[in-house]
């Protein structure tokens, strides 16, 4: 587990909603009054993380699909190096606005490029930075109050860090993360769309390991706080939302909706139902299109 001392995160650009978010978790903030890059984002928590030996964690806040997994094997390769910096890398087919790792020829990276300033030659790059780091504190605070803002968004880039730390001889270590996925970026409705689809295949792949039968899974939401146990089956279509529960060997009819419904054992329910706060006891049937709402 990684264990973090402390979580900060960084708000600017509509925070009251960002911070109203985020209430639920044991977080500090910190508040970018102006939007002058992401290195000068990061530079502002020099204040809250105390000075020492300890490594931060870099992530960005519109990458939902990171699995802890992976920043936990990143953690431990980290650890195991001599490397002051570990950047997290993914390959893209199109790696179109991603900034490109640019390395030497035995494959030590030396830089990061951002979409808008690269060359012909480095937009041909697959290997793209992900935006998620591992730094020492001191090398980061370091190497972030030596860049500038000379480039083409006159912003102050944390992809400049990788630079300065190479410059001033210290290491810096990639981490390939194969699924690219987990590093999609949100930015766009059709994006948000792709980060839902990902987290429904994650979601029903899990239950189908578990014993859960699916018709077209590709069709069927199961909201995160639902709970369905094994030997249940879902038709196509099937939405569980909220805090649904169904115990073994039910049986949901092709798009049927429930909301906040408690099933027990072997219950049924006919196709496009819509119930709502339910409590169905075992062995029940519940007729196709019922609406208890």
């Amino acid at each position: 587990p990684l264990q973090a001392a402390r979580t900060v995160v960084i708000v600017g650009h509509q925070r009251q909603q960002v911070s109203a978010a985020i209430a639920g978790f044991k977080t500090e903030t910190v508040v970018q009054e102006e939007q002058l890059g992401t290195g000068h984002a990061v530079l502002l928590t020099q204040t809250v993380i105390p000075a020492g030996e300890g490594e931060v964690m870099i992530l960005c806040g519109d990458t939902p699909l990171l699995r802890p997994e992976s920043l936990t094997a990143m953690l431990a390769q980290h650890r195991a190096s001599v490397a002051v910096c570990t950047l997290m890398t993914t390959r893209l087919a199109d790696p179109y606005g991603y900034g490109r790792v640019l390395t030497t020829a035995d494959g030590q990276i030396t830089a990061i490029v951002e979409e808008k300033d690269t060359t012909p030659e480095q937009k041909a790059i697959a290997t793209i930075n992900t935006g998620i780091y591992l730094v020492k504190r001191e090398a980061l605070f370091t190497a972030l109050s030596a860049i500038d803002r000379n480039n083409a968004q006159g912003e102050f880039y944390l992809t400049d860090i990788i630079q300065k730390i190479v410059h001033s001889g210290q290491t810096v270590e990639e981490f390939v993360n194969a699924d690219s996925s987990e590093v999609l970026g949100v930015n766009s409705r059709l994006e948000l769309a792709q980060a839902h689809a990902e987290i429904g295949r994650r979601r029903n792949r899990e239950l189908m390991l578990a014993g859960v039968g699916m018709e077209r899974p590709e069709s069927i939401a199961v909201a995160l706080g639902a709970s369905v146990q094994p030997d249940c089956f879902l038709e196509p279509g099937v939405r569980l939302l909220g805090k649904t529960s169904l115990s073994r060997g039910c049986r949901i009819g092709q798009g049927a909706i429930l909301t906040d419904c408690q099933l027990g054992d072997n219950v049924e329910i006919g196709a496009y139902t819509c119930l709502t706060g339910e409590t169905l006891t075992a062995g029940m049937k519940v007729e196709a299109g019922t609406r208890a709402l």
